[in-house]
């Protein structure tokens, strides 16, 4: 490329790199990089040349123009050449010094110019860098940086030049008066040493390997002298820190005998500077440098300077750490470093003054301090070793602070010293003991709100940092198992650390695992040597406990299992195989449940098995005992944990219960009574609990004790007659004798069977009742107490339950039984029945259950009493209530709405006769007609489940009737339609049972299944559904399996009773009863002839009053006897009822359709009405110019909405079919000659003030109607498919509107086609004398219709092909366009119609569709573009010959369509093209060829169009044309890139294809690019932009010799044009194709 060329190219970006995008911007650098990567010579010349000549670009240019110059130098500065380096240098350091003013951004990008020519021309940069070193003249700062910049880049190369480099800086420091000068001083000074050390520390690579400190010694000296007594005096903050920073390498540098002599000074002066700067990071850095340069030559200074340096240190560290500042976290890290470096050299001072600190209060000191003894401890070992006792003996203070953060302090310092064994030193045990302390922190503890950063506030509380030290410790550090073992076993039993039991449990866990290892001597543990450990007993009592909560503290019921289970050598030899077979299967049970899916009780039940079986095993009473004096001592232990105390009661009564000492069963039972916390529901429960299954093994010594514990001292002083007047004395002994009447309940329902009927009465009832009532001065008087009733209630329910399940309870007579019942109730009775508040009436109801079923039975009154009281101590209560309400009020609920239940089928057991079963319905009567929901859910739940007990209990001996069946059945079935779901399938449950209760009073047997009676089972899905519709249709069915199965004698009984449902105030309860009614009618009105027409009669009464719609269906029978005698008349007068039509209008036009052969006679009345008139009237327009307003005509309008009603019922079939061709076509033309037709004025104005309810909710819209009706005569001929077509589709909407109206008529034919072809020739046939109609809409409509048809290959299989193409045709000159248009689509719609017929009439179809592309003088017409979307179809199925002498032409007329500013011509032209393209595969002609090779640039850039159609009719365009390039790796990338759903790289895509286009194609380039430049003027931005993008590829993959077809400076001028476009993408991509055109240049 010639230079011209080439500067031309650089000079055009240039000039672009003021543009104010940024994007651009980086694109025009990039550009330019790219012209350097090629000719980097070149280009930077031209960088340079453009500077030297814009003298006044601005700043930010210049800056972007020098980086891209830096780009070009990073990769390619090795092939330039010394001349050109020699002027880049000059050039960079005359931008860089131009102006002596900081202007940064241009500074530092000459900067970066020098250091990147710097690493390969480093003495030249350094040369031109020294000339800028005036002797007695202060250097530019930007000067500065470069060297700086270039001793890091470059230290081997710039390390040489130091010397001179100082020589010539240290004379003018002084001279440096500016704090930003003195700040570029000192980051050289800075960089200079730390490139000097790097020198020195690898000098086996260096230049220059004799280099030694010495040659820097004195210069950095003579620069410290200044830095350090002058600049670091400054006020200024920046000035100081700089001076900081650089005093810390640079003391690496001075003579040892220097820095010695000033550390006295030096290290004042940084400490100094603490109190000075708040971000102290460099200060620290500094400062450990220092430190580690005095340590390195063996400074004495550091001792004398100590004390100011550790107090420094210290005040730094005890800066609260804030983990959102990086500076403040990486200065605590360099002040630790400090002390490291300290500890190292002078631990003695260092601990001297860092113990005293931890015996302060202050917060701040003491974490900072802890932290500091913890880094010692771990990054100076071997200096601490001797140290330990110390160090420990200062913990003592610390240990004992309450402040959170301390407390993880000292937990990390107590970890570090398990590591280097602090903790085996005498008082480690106290460490260990705190750990354990923290581990039982209650959360409460920890109030401090966590930092913004921590992601888990609790991961880093006190508690979870000493849980996972204490695990750490306990398994990682091996020397720690000697001292931890067993010395954990100490925590396990104190109630302080029960929030610690579950890391305790892990680790002693381990290192049992440990020590069994080692050997079983190490393993067991000698009490005798450690007394201060819990016993066997105690751990194992313990341990049990507490796994019945195992959720609780992070799992500890796992966790103390496991530890029992490795402990069981240390808790009894004999347990061992056991122990290892049945604590697996209890830690698998807690695997597969949570929190909250275990279930409490079955848990607990497992634990007590497991101690049975403990017990057993052992089978040694001293033991046994010993472990029941262990689980009573331990009692108190839970006084504040009642779950796990309430388990523990049962522990200690199943440990009794294994005991065979009698006097240690009454004594441990007597201590129980003496020691209980009676005030404590929790505990009274437990109390019994123990009670009753020590009584399963001593009932007689339970009972005996409990009496004597009433007799005893402690009893008597509790209920002395003093005391029954004061309230709290009155409040404990009340609690005191909840308890014991529970201990007697748990007692009976323990207690063996076979004992317990003797003492039922005479020694447990008599205690219980004696207990609840008291006699005050021989007046009895009853307790108040809630929880002694509650009490007493579950005592007896117990007992009772405990009578009944008794295998004698048959022969007892139960005496006290009418006594307990009364009680009952009066219970009952007293708790509020609208709110559940208390189990009192659930425990009641359940024990009047139990007494029921106990001789002697009650009598009938206490029978209704007990049921009455019931029922309304629940039925009233609210409904039930929601989870969220809380699920143990839910629970109580359900309970005792279930207690209900058994207490009347209990009753219900009692008396199994009708007349027993009609008194239970009685009592449930005004509960289910309740006008409370909730109520008859109840109710009606009550009845089913009642008469499915009295089904299933039913005995019949001889043939009886049933005769209050039609009563029941009248009362429950209506109820099937309830608004309650729940009401509804417990109604049917009621009919199914009374239907099944009427067979067997007949004589079926029990297993007898009647099909007509277990169809209602399969009807209770229709009541769940919310259509009522489909409810009242299962209503129906239900009244007819009622009609079929009801005797004759009880039918009457059955219709008064839904009579009076009628009134039922539950809407549709009554329309139930209605739908009944008229089923039974019309099933059974046979038998009730005389009775027919005063039921007719009534049913039209309600009719004529409107008093509900249920009503309405009763009355059509008789409508339709009227119609059947005067059709005409009928018809007549309903056509002059008022639009729109009322709802008892519509009702009698439906009721005309019952019968086939008069719904005939109707259908035709009203298409002569409807076709008699002419559809519509022009009004006169009010402004001139306005097309008149159409307006429909009411007689047409009236008869169209009746055949809709007429059409709308089923039996209108039959007769539709008859009509059916004459319907269709009268209907359809009415649509089309409706559509934009207003309604008269008078209607108009009813539509606006709304419809009554009393008028039929239909829409009386002209065209909407007949499009309505047209739809449902499809949906009564069987033509649903069409219908439901429509409906998919949307057709229906098309066809009302005017812009969808042919589209729609389009999809109707559709429809027919593939779903009623048969019935497309009498259509047509009809249709035929419609062509030549006088409203243009008609012949729109039928010649959409007729269009369609030849879509589909029904036209040829009914041999109906030529007649539609000779209809079609004859249109071709008809004077609506529209009509013109949809014939040229019908006739391309033979293209997928009949395919094979294509070619027939291919000559035909051509000449027509060539035609049309012609059409008018429209450019635009619409005709056209039908045309080209019918070719498009056409051309793969005509002859060839056929499409030869037309293909050049449609090829040149379509191609100016490609860039037409309507989408749908681009994209129906380019899609055309394509197929023409396809057409021609392997037989192409060179005429045609030519075409293909013009399209391809437009089609290549039009991908970018920003239609998304255009692009998917290019990308198939461009497939197709890829065969006739003859190009076969063209071809495959069109495939491959171009498919259809593939996301487009149009980038990628774009460079593959002018790669292959270059390679294949070279000579095409001149034309490519002549095409793109037209392109350059596009309108849309998107194809304006991808232009220069496809020229930059086509140059791209261009060969030099293709450069006589390319003017280049055309194309540079065009694209220079592209660079002022107003859009950036534009600009970007043409900046983007400059940097390209190096190739041809």
């Amino acid at each position: 490329m010639a230079e011209s060329s080439i500067k031309k190219l650089a000079s055009t970006l240039l000039d672009a790199i003021t543009d104010k995008d940024p994007l651009v911007q980086e694109q025009v650098c990039s550009a330019l990089c790219s012209l350097g990567e090629v000719r980097p010579v070149e280009t930077l010349r031209a960088c340079e040349e453009y500077l030297r000549q814009h003298d006044k670009l601005a700043h930010p240019y210049r800056a972007a123009v020098l980086r891209a110059m830096e780009r070009v130098l990073s990769s390619r500065a090795s092939e330039l050449d010394k001349d050109t380096a020699s002027t880049i240098i000059l050039l960079a350091s005359s931008e860089m010094t131009k102006t002596k003013d900081l202007v940064w951004d241009w500074q530092q990008a000459a900067s970066g110019v020098l250091v990147a020519v710097g690493r390969q021309f480093i003495s030249k940069v350094m040369e031109e860098l020294l000339r800028r070193l005036h002797p007695g003249t202060l250097p530019h700062c930007a000067v500065l940086h470069t060297l700086a910049s270039l001793s890091v880049a470059n230290a081997f190369g710039v390390v040489p030049f130091l010397p001179s480099v100082l020589s010539s800086l240290l004379p003018v420091l002084g001279m440096a008066k500016q704090d930003t000068v003195r700040v570029a001083f000192c980051s050289a000074l800075q960089r200079f040493s730390e490139g000097a050390l790097e020198y020195l520390a690898n000098l086996d690579r260096a230049p220059d390997p004799t280099v030694r400190k010495d040659a820097f010694a004195a210069d950095i000296f003579s620069a410290y002298d200044v830095l350090f007594h002058q600049w670091l005096q400054s006020r200024e903050a920046k000035l100081r820190l700089a001076v900081v920073e650089a005093l810390g390498p640079m003391s690496h540098l001075l003579p040892s005998e220097r820095l010695e002599e000033q550390l006295p000074k030096l290290l004042p002066g940084i400490l100094a500077l603490y109190k000075k700067h708040s971000e102290t990071f460099y200060l620290s850095k500094s400062l450990g440098q220092i430190l580690e340069a005095a340590v390195s030559v063996g400074s004495r200074t550091l001792e004398t300077q100590l004390d100011a340096l550790l107090a420094a240190l210290h005040s730094q560290i005890c800066v609260p750490v804030e983990s959102s500042s990086p500076l403040v976290m990486s200065n605590q890290k360099e002040v630790l470093r400090c002390f490291t470096v300290l500890a190292c050299s002078l631990p003695d001072r260092l601990l001297a003054f860092l113990l005293p600190r931890l015996d302060t209060s202050n917060e701040r000191t003491r974490v900072g301090t802890l932290q500091v003894v913890r880094h010692v401890i771990n990054s100076a070992a071997a200096q601490m070793e001797d140290k330990k006792p110390f160090i420990l003996s200062s913990m003592r203070l610390p240990l004992l602070d309450t402040n959170s953060k301390v407390k993880r302090a000292v937990v990390q310092v107590i970890s570090a010293m398990a590591h280097h064994g602090y903790l085996e030193q005498p008082g480690g045990e106290v460490m260990i003991e705190y750990i354990v302390q923290q581990c039982a922190l209650p959360p409460e503890q920890e109030p401090e709100k966590p930092g913004p950063s921590s992601k888990d506030p609790k991961a880093d509380s006190v508690r979870a940092v000493s849980v996972r030290t204490l695990y750490l410790v306990s398994t990682t550090v091996d020397r720690m198992s000697h001292v931890l073992w067993p010395y954990l076993l100490q925590f396990l039993t104190p109630v302080r650390f029960t929030r610690a039991l579950t890391p305790l449990c892990r680790s002693l866990v381990h290192l049992a695992q440990k020590r069994q290892e080692a050997g079983a001597d190490a393993f067991l543990i000698q009490y005798d040597a450690h007394a201060s450990l819990p016993s066997p007993y105690a751990v194992t009592a313990r341990l049990l406990v507490v796994s019945s909560s195992p959720y609780l503290g992070d799992g500890r019921g796992v966790a103390a299992l496991r530890l029992l289970s490795v402990l069981h050598p240390n808790i009894h030899p004999l347990l061992g195989q056991h122990w290892e077979t049945t604590v697996p299967l209890l830690l698998g049970y807690l695997d597969e449940h949570t929190e909250e899916t275990l279930p409490q009780e079955e848990w607990e039940e497992k634990l007590l098995m497991f101690l049975r079986d403990t017990l057993a095993i052992v089978s040694d009473n001293t033991w046994i005992c010993q472990l029941s004096l262990e689980l009573c001592r331990q009692l108190p232990c839970y006084d504040e944990a009642p779950q796990e105390k309430n388990f523990l009661y049962k522990c200690i009564g199943t440990t009794l219960g294994a005991a065979s000492s009698k006097e240690v069963v009454r004594k441990h039972l007597q201590e129980l009574l003496e020691t209980a916390r009676y005030q404590e529901e929790a505990e009274r429960e437990g109390l019994a609990c123990c009670f009753g299954i020590c009584a399963i093994s001593h009932l007689e010594d339970t009972l005996a004790q409990l009496e004597d514990f009433v007799r005893s001292e402690v009893f008597r002083k509790s209920i002395g007659i003093l005391n029954i007047f004061k309230d709290r004395s009155e409040n404990e002994v009340e609690k005191v004798k909840s308890a014991l009447v529970l201990c007697y309940g748990h007692v009976a329902a323990r207690a063996p069977q076979e004992l317990l009927l003797a003492k039922v009465e005479s020694d447990i009832l008599r205690n219980i009742c004696q207990h609840f009532n008291t006699k005050v001065l021989g007046v009895k008087v009853e307790t108040k107490d809630p929880a002694l009733k509650l009490c007493l209630v579950q005592s007896v329910c117990m007992v009772s339950r405990a009578i009944c399940s008794s295998t004698q309870a048959g022969s007892f007579h139960f005496t006290r039984k009418a006594e307990l019942v009364a009680q009952m109730m009066e219970f009952i009775r007293a708790e509020p029945p609208d709110s559940l508040r208390t189990p009192i009436r659930k425990k009641a109801m359940l024990t009047c259950t139990y007494l029921v079923s106990v001789e002697p039975a009650l009598d009938e009154q206490a029978q209704a009493d007990v049921i009455r009281g019931c029922l309304h101590s629940v039925m009233a209560l609210l409904p039930e209530p929601k989870e969220e309400d809380g699920g143990c009020q839910k629970s109580l609920y359900l309970e005792t709405l279930h207690a209900l239940e058994g207490l009347l089928t209990s009753l219900l057991q009692r008396n199994m006769t009708p007349q027993g079963l009609q008194m239970m319905i009685e009592h449930l009567s005004p509960w289910i007609k309740s006008p409370r929901g909730h109520e008859r859910a109840r109710a009606l739940g009550l009845s089913a489940l009642l008469l499915r007990h009295f089904l299933e209990q039913l005995r019949v001996s001889a043939l009886v009737p049933f005769h209050n069946l039609g009563l029941l059945v009248g009362l429950f079935s209506p109820r099937c339609a309830d608004l309650w779901p729940a009401t509804r399938q417990e109604a049917v449950d009621c009919v199914y049972s009374l239907l099944y209760l009427q067979l067997g009073y007949e004589g079926f047997s029990r297993d007898y299944r009647d099909d007509v009676a277990e169809r209602l089972l399969s009807l209770k899905d229709g009541l769940t559904h919310p259509d009522p519709t489909i409810l009242f249709h299962t209503c129906h069915s239900i009244g007819q399996i009622i009609a079929k199965r009801l005797p004759p004698d009880q039918l009457i009984s059955l219709l008064l009773t839904m009579f009076e449902a009628l009134g039922d105030p539950e809407k549709n309860c009554s329309r139930a009863a209605t739908v009944m009614i008229n089923c039974l009618l019309q099933e059974r009105g046979g038998v009730l002839q005389e009775k027919v027409p005063e039921i007719v009669s009534v049913l039209r009464s309600k009719l004529q009053e409107a008093q509900g719609e249920h009503i309405l269906p009763a009355a059509q029978h008789s409508v339709y006897l009227l119609a059947t005698q005067h059709c005409a008349a009928v018809v007549s007068s309903l056509l002059g009822s008022p639009l729109p039509l009322d709802s008892h209008t519509a009702m009698l036009w439906r009721a005309l359709a019952v019968e086939p052969r008069l719904a005939a006679q109707v259908l035709g009345l009203l298409l002569e009405k409807m076709s008699r008139d002419v559809p519509f009237k022009e009004s006169r327009a009010f402004l001139l110019g306005r097309t008149p307003d159409r307006v429909a005509t009411l007689l047409p309008l009236s008869a169209t909405c009746a055949l809709f009603e007429v059409l709308s019922t089923p039996a209108a079939g039959p007769a539709v079919l008859e009509l059916y061709p004459q319907l269709f076509v009268a209907l359809l033309l009415r649509v089309s000659c409706t559509v934009g037709v207003q309604l008269p004025r008078n209607l108009q104005a009813q539509e606006r003030r709304g419809a009554s309810p009393a008028l039929a909710a239909r829409n009386l819209e002209p065209c909407s109607s007949a499009v309505d009706t047209l739809r449902a005569v499809l949906l009564r001929s069987g033509s649903e498919d069409v219908a439901q077509r429509m409906d998919l589709e949307g057709g229906w909407e098309l066809l009302r509107t005017s812009a969808g109206h042919e589209e729609g008529a389009a999809r109707l034919a559709r429809a027919m086609a593939e779903h009623a072809g048969p019935r497309l020739p009498l259509v047509l046939k009809t249709l035929a004398c419609t062509h030549s109609s006088a409203y243009e809409n008609q012949r729109v409509t039928i010649t959409a219709f007729l269009a369609e048809l030849l879509n589909s290959n029904v036209a040829n299989d009914l041999m109906l092909l030529d007649s539609l193409l000779e209809s079609l045709a004859a249109r071709q000159k008809d004077t609506c366009a529209s009509v013109r248009r949809l014939v040229l689509r019908g006739l391309a719609n033979l293209a997928s119609g009949c395919p094979d017929k294509v070619r027939a009439h291919g000559p035909q179809l051509l000449t027509a569709m060539i035609g049309g592309l012609d059409d008018g003088d429209n450019p635009h017409s619409p005709v056209a573009l039908e045309a080209m979307l019918g070719l498009a179809r056409l051309v793969h199925l005509v002859e060839a010959w056929d499409l030869r002498s037309g293909l050049l032409h449609v090829a040149i007329r379509i191609r100016p369509f490609f860039d037409s500013e309507k989408m749908e011509f681009r994209t129906a032209s380019i899609r055309l093209f394509g197929h023409l393209n396809k057409v021609c595969h392997g037989d192409c002609e060179d005429v045609f060829l030519e075409q293909v090779v013009g399209g391809l640039a437009p089609l290549l850039l039009h991908l970018q169009d920003p239609q998304a159609a255009v692009a998917s009719a290019c990308r198939f365009a461009l497939r197709m044309c890829g065969p006739n390039l003859a190009c076969e790796e063209l071809s495959a990338a069109f495939q491959k890139h171009l498919q259809e759903g593939r996301a487009l790289h149009f980038g990628e895509f774009l460079n593959t294809t002018c790669k292959h286009l270059m390679h294949h194609f070279p000579d095409l380039l001149g034309r490519l690019l002549t095409t793109c430049l037209f392109y350059f003027k596009s309108s849309w931005e998107d194809v304006r932009a991808a232009a220069p993008l496809f020229t930059g590829f086509l140059v791209l993959h261009a060969e030099p010799r293709q450069q006589p077809q390319v003017d280049l400076d055309q194309l540079i001028s065009a694209l220079q044009i592209l660079l002022k476009d107003p859009a950036p993408e534009v600009r970007t991509r043409a900046a983007e194709a400059l940097g390209r055109l190096v190739k041809l240049a």
